[in-house]
């Protein structure tokens, strides 16, 4: 029976298309690392030229205090600015790759069963945000409007850096409210299942207090298309 869940519901959730697999992006992860490599040299001039704008906001403050009070509130907003409260971490891991059917009637797994895929990571971030997050971190960075969760195989590639599971997610807000927006997802639900089947890594932890740090690299759009 719950082998004919997983697959009744992988199917009425995907549309009849595998969900749980990424070879169609295993021959860019050479691409990746070298962009990686480049983005970190990028980043680092970047950090230090964010470092010479603070310090003329901070000449300039004084001579206008309103705007600047309006400033940080807009960038507390957007998530350049850190954000400290109750919390949760979500932690998800791949399963052994030995990992063999834990219940009954369930068919042997196959590789991609065993892994993170980028859908899992961003069922997670989205619940988190539908829950009411004030901030949300995935391994050490913030996200904002514009970042993009993307995995190549069982790596997660985040505004240009690479890591590998387990991943860590870390929401401030609501407990009660961030709790319920996980137990309630369609997608992590489906994620569970395979939990059960196969022995992937789910923790939730509650936070006391978390201080999350403000977003650092760029705000710049690429693309765009205006809402009509």
């Amino acid at each position: 029976m719950l082998a004919g869940l997983i697959f009744w519901t992988s199917f009425s959730v995907s549309g009849g298309s595998n969900i749980r697999t990424d070879d169609s992006l295993l021959q860019m992860s050479d691409l990746i690392r070298d962009r990686g490599r480049e983005n970190a040299r990028l980043e680092a001039t970047a950090a230090q030229l964010r470092t010479e704008v603070q310090q003329l906001r901070e000449r300039d403050a004084g001579a206008d205090p309103a705007g600047a009070e309006r400033l940080a509130a807009q960038e507390a907003e957007a998530g350049l600015e850190e954000v400290t409260g109750d919390g949760l971490t979500v932690t998800l891991t791949d399963a052994p790759p030995d990992a063999v059917p834990l219940l009954p009637d369930v068919r042997d797994p196959r590789p991609d069963d065993l892994v993170i895929h980028q859908q899992d990571l961003q069922a997670v971030v989205n619940a988190l945000w539908a829950g009411g997050a004030e901030g949300i971190q995935v391994m050490d960075q913030r996200l904002i409007s514009t970042s993009a969760v993307r995995c190549v195989g069982n790596t997660l590639i985040l505004q240009g850096q690479l890591y590998s599971p387990p991943y860590v997610i870390t929401a401030v807000g609501d407990t009660g409210q961030l709790r319920e927006a996980l137990d309630t997802s369609p997608a992590i639900e489906l994620y569970q299942l395979y939990v059960e089947a196969y022995g992937l890594g789910w923790q939730v932890d509650q936070r006391s207090s978390v201080t999350l740090p403000g977003y650092t690299g760029s705000t710049e759009l690429q693309h765009a298309t205006p809402v009509e």
